[in-house]
């Protein structure tokens, strides 16, 4: 008997934030529409699509990552997971690399180009930050009468984002007021300074919770009787007939069964290096599709918070072992200062960039600017139609280039991370470090929606590619701008208003 249904009226392939946006709207505004999401990786956590930071238990937490890590994930004792280096090529906890292709000879390429595979995807392992973006960061087709704005609100809503998970942290007011100093004179309200917005909740033990795509997902997803989740399946194509979306091609990686599922709409929500290459095997090739791909560069740098005082809260690890000194400070992106800005305590940061000081505890402080790519068609992915990848998908080769306007964008932002970081405390090392492009595991534009199916987008507004009636894209691939902040936010508010669309014809 086949663990698969027969038909749905919407397919959803992938389960991060994206993919669980369009569960989640879909049962609140069309409950009794069948659902089906599928996710090649396996189930990590529970509730199914949790944060790994959650699982109290290190070696609970550990084994999570492993085998989040891909086609051959593994425990072992040479596992991948750790800092990125100069000249390393190491994966974070949780991520893996792609195997080749990362970099063509004469070009940068993206080195350390990264995914996850697990219920939950990215958002298992994720920072949490929930910037909403700004200026030329702002998608223009969307903000005419507001509705941006209404749908970024939505993606907070599902995100559970808040601003004050961190306001118990002795040293984060002290760590925004010096910023803030050194950064606030002309600015807006807006811009200035100010917390994190973070996918992040205490509870009533006093403990964070950090939000995965069980949090998006919500009770109305977990309880409907017409969703179902199918891990560890593999979708190898999204079949068309007549010029429409008609349902997926499935192989179950634990048994290998193959099955077809019927469906009325597609939405392919993997990642913004595998939707292109799902809709590529399938013969679905618009002339933009894979282009565009953008990262955003990465600096990081460290300082010892300088004259401390004595504080009331100790900062000590909580049931997940985070401690809790300078919590989560933002520096947002303005199209005069082109740089976003993220200012937090080590070990709620992704890069280990110090040991901290075992004489003041939650002294030392990572500082991170992501910076914005200048957008251009030749950055893009190729698909083989001959050599696949480790879950036998066409197997990717990244094109990718900084321009002379990347290069002195990041020239500009050591020099501000410098002198930001001297705002705080005394710096561990005089010199910034510029993270090896693909770090930043923000990559976006290669399902770029537009307006029109001009050759230079995938998408409509909507989500719907340009051509195949009924298949949807969604995630951080189909944001069309050049952003440095990041992207989740935006990905999980585009997806909104691609599942209300669905929902509407649904309900036709």
């Amino acid at each position: 008997m086949s663990r698969y249904t027969e038909a749905v009226d919407v397919a959803i392939v992938g389960s991060g934030p994206a993919g669980a946006a369009y569960a989640r709207i879909l049962s609140e505004r069309s409950p009794g529409a069948t659902i089906a999401l599928f996710e090649v990786g396996p189930t990590v956590t529970s509730p199914p699509g949790a944060h790994v930071k959650n699982i109290a238990d290190p070696a609970g937490r550990a084994h999570a990552q492993t085998r989040s890590e891909g086609p051959h994930a593994k425990d072992s004792e040479d596992r991948v997971g750790g800092i990125v280096k100069t000249s390393q090529r190491r994966a974070r906890p949780g991520t893996f690399l792609l195997e080749s292709g990362y970099q063509v000879e004469g070009e940068e390429g993206l080195p350390v180009a990264a995914m996850s595979s697990n219920v939950g995807g990215m958002a298992a392992h994720w920072t949490g930050a929930c910037p909403r973006p700004n200026d030329s960061e702002r998608i223009a087709l969307l903000d005419s009468d507001g509705t941006f704005d209404e749908l970024l609100a939505e993606g907070e809503r599902l995100l559970g984002v808040t601003t004050d998970a961190f306001d118990s942290s002795p040293y984060a007011e002290l760590v925004r007021d010096r910023l803030a100093a050194a950064e606030d004179a002309g600015r807006i309200a807006s811009t200035r300074v100010q917390r994190m917005p973070l996918a992040v909740h205490r509870r009533e033990d006093g403990n964070l919770v950090w939000s995965g795509s069980d949090v998006v997902f919500g009770d109305v997803t977990r309880d409907n009787p017409q969703f179902t989740l199918f891990d560890e399946s593999l979708v190898t194509r999204v079949l068309v007939e007549d010029g429409r979306a008609a349902g997926v091609a499935v192989t179950d990686r634990r048994t290998g069964e193959r099955a077809e599922v019927r469906a009325r709409f597609v939405v392919v929500a993997a990642d913004a290096l595998r939707t292109p290459q799902l809709l590529w095997a399938s013969g679905i090739r618009p002339e933009a599709l894979g282009r565009y791909l953008n990262d955003q560069a990465q600096i990081v740098f460290a300082v010892r918070i300088r004259d401390l005082e004595p504080t009331a809260g100790d900062g000590s690890p909580g049931s997940t072992g985070l401690s809790e000194y300078s919590g989560v400070t933002w520096v947002p992106f303005t199209d005069d200062m082109p740089f976003h800005g993220q200012v937090m305590q080590l070990d709620a940061s992704p890069v280990k960039l110090a040991d901290d000081d075992p004489a003041a505890p939650g002294s030392i402080v990572g500082l991170g600017l992501f910076c914005a790519k200048d957008l251009q068609a030749s950055d893009r992915l190729e698909f083989s139609d001959t050599e696949t990848d480790g879950y036998g998908m066409p197997a990717p080769t990244v094109h990718y280039t900084l321009t002379e306007r990347d290069e002195a964008v990041i020239a500009r932002g050591k020099e501000e991370i410098v002198r930001l970081g001297r705002a705080i405390g005394e710096p561990l090392d005089d010199r910034p470090f510029v993270m090896p492009l693909g770090a930043s595991l923000h990559y976006q534009g290669t399902t770029r929606l537009g307006a029109a199916d001009d050759g230079m987008s995938v998408c409509s507004t909507e989500g719907e590619v340009w051509g195949v009636d009924g298949l949807f894209v969604a995630g951080n691939g189909v944001i069309p701008t050049a952003t440095a902040c990041n992207p989740t936010l935006t990905g999980v508010a585009l997806a909104v208003n691609g599942a209300r669309a669905i929902a509407a014809r649904l309900a036709d």
